[in-house]
């Protein structure tokens, strides 16, 4: 059994009926929304046509919203419905990462993420949506997909040409348009305006380059009215990246110091695990204050849903702690051997704590800027190696992990090039590598925070090669020179984390 909806767009007249429907069934706050009209105006002048889409979430076969989701707050009901219990979701805004259809938004008042659930309660009672009893013109139909007789089914048989929302994500949709335009239906192809057909925009249009904007978005199309989205993910996930890498790093460098003589015994023997665990403390503190409802976030143990690599995450999260805190427990009670030896075990969970992000990234479903997995994997890994070898270097200064770093600074910037100018297999991907640059350092910065960071970063690592080189051994000069390095990457991941949101998904 799998409910969906067929919506014909050859009747619908944007009246908007549904979307008032809908939040008066579903006491949906002002500004969200479950369903809504999007009006798309494609031609030139005098030959202009405007065309309608009703959006909504699209009961997705294979829901990347479910998968995600930590706390099995999202099920695929057995009657194909996509459901959220709002009273278990921690507000981790992960399913609005993985939705590709805009179809989740969080309730600010309550802290959870709500969406279209097919009015359930209505369905569970023999009666119809809301949005399909209260249309005029009959242009919303519901019905079981997988009954043959049903009123959708033989709609979906009868009338040739029915098209589903971005198909290509593998989502496997159940939300079907009879007569829709391809503009309406494929985000981000026809231009955006500054403001919309009644009113300002709640929030700016992605700021596209002129050149990008012409290869990108159709001359003959533009949005004349949709709903605004959120960027959901900021600058705590930024930080989080950093810090996590730092961690990984310290520990990643750690079996090496071993055989640096430049290093101090202290440093030898304590820096990299009390440096990992002081900064993994960091990120963890940083993950449960993204989150809506930060005291509920033991659910994610407590309740986990394995498929997820928010909760993966969280585990190997643990198991680099737990090692880590091993090795310093071991060096406390005189086994230093064990210590060593430890310290080569750590690499793996070392490995894993920088790297699962590009795992949890690529379940990132309406995200196509972060799902190429095959580059950034080893991007994560030198990110992370390029972080402990600017942590370590003030009290490790060796030549060899200063050439090291300089050369890892090249990987990254290398990297992060590549993410800019390499073809991308998607129009979201190609858009949002296109916004990259625009990215600002900072709130009203003219700066880039893109082509800044990834400047800083390479010339703090230029510049503290060269020290090391030159002999210096003061470590306060290699002080500023992480501090630098480490705020270029933060500002390289606000660009790579905000610019993979600002594409359009409706």
């Amino acid at each position: 059994m799998q409910y969906g909806f067929v919506l014909d767009q050859r009747r619908c007249i944007g009246c908007h009926a549904c979307t008032v429907a809908c939040k008066s069934e579903n006491e949906v706050p002002l500004g969200d929304f479950r369903t809504w009209v999007k009006y798309t105006e494609v031609g030139s002048f005098p030959a202009v046509r405007r065309h309608f889409a009703v959006l909504r979430c699209n009961q997705c076969t294979s829901a990347p919203c479910v998968t995600i989701c930590p706390v099995t707050a999202l099920e695929k009901r057995p009657d194909g419905i996509v459901d959220l219990d709002k009273d278990i979701c921690i507000g981790c805004k992960a399913c609005m990462q993985a939705c590709p259809y805009d179809a989740l938004y969080l309730n600010e008042d309550t802290g959870g993420a709500e969406k279209c659930h097919f009015c359930a309660h209505r369905v569970e009672q023999g009666l119809k949506p809301a949005c399909e009893v209260v249309c005029p013109e009959t242009a919303i139909i519901s019905g079981d997909l997988h009954d043959p007789q049903s009123p959708a089914s033989r709609l979906l048989r009868e009338v040739p040409g029915a098209t589903a929302r971005r198909t290509e994500q593998g989502t496997g949709p159940n939300v079907f348009y009879l007569g829709a335009h391809p503009a309406s239906l494929e985000p981000g192809t026809a231009r955006e305006e500054d403001t919309y057909l009644w009113s300002d925009r709640r929030l700016p249009k992605p700021p596209l380059p002129a050149a990008d904007q012409a290869v990108l978005q159709r001359s003959d199309a533009r949005v004349a009215l949709d709903v605004d989205h959120k960027v959901h993910w900021g600058w705590k996930v930024s930080a989080y990246l950093v810090t996590k890498g730092i961690a990984a790093g310290a520990a990643l460098w750690a079996p090496f110091v071993l055989f640096m003589p430049s290093s101090s015994p202290l440093a030898r023997a304590w820096l990299p695990e009390i440096a990992a665990l002081l900064f993994l403390a960091v990120t963890n503190v940083l993950l449960v204050a993204d989150l809506k409802r930060p005291k509920q976030f033991l659910s994610i143990v407590l309740r986990p849903n394995t498929r997820s690599w928010l909760v993966k995450g969280a585990w190997v999260l643990m198991a680099f702690g737990a090692l880590t805190s091993a090795i310093v427990v071991a060096r406390l009670l005189g086994f230093d051997e064990l210590a060593d030896g430890l310290r080569w075990t750590n690499l793996v969970t070392g490995s894993l704590a920088a790297a699962y992000t590009a795992f949890l990234f690529a379940q990132c479903e309406g995200r196509d800027l972060w799902q190429n997995t095959r580059a950034l994997l080893p991007h994560l890994l030198v990110q992370a190696l390029l972080l402990g070898s600017a942590l370590l270097l003030p009290f490790v200064p060796d030549q060899k992990l200063a050439v090291a770093g300089f050369v890892l600074a090249l990987l990254h910037h290398g990297f992060g090039l590549a993410e800019r100018l390499l073809p991308h297999a998607s129009h979201n991907a190609r858009m949002a590598a296109a916004l990259l640059p625009t990215v600002p350092a900072w709130r009203g910065s003219r700066w880039s925070a893109f082509h800044l960071g990834m400047a800083t970063s390479t010339i703090a690592a230029l510049l503290a090669m060269l020290l090391v080189l030159g002999g210096a051994t003061h470590p306060a000069p290699l002080v500023l020179c992480a501090l630098l390095g480490a705020g270029g990457l933060f500002l390289y991941e606000q660009a790579y984390v905000r610019a993979g949101q600002l594409p359009p998904l409706s």
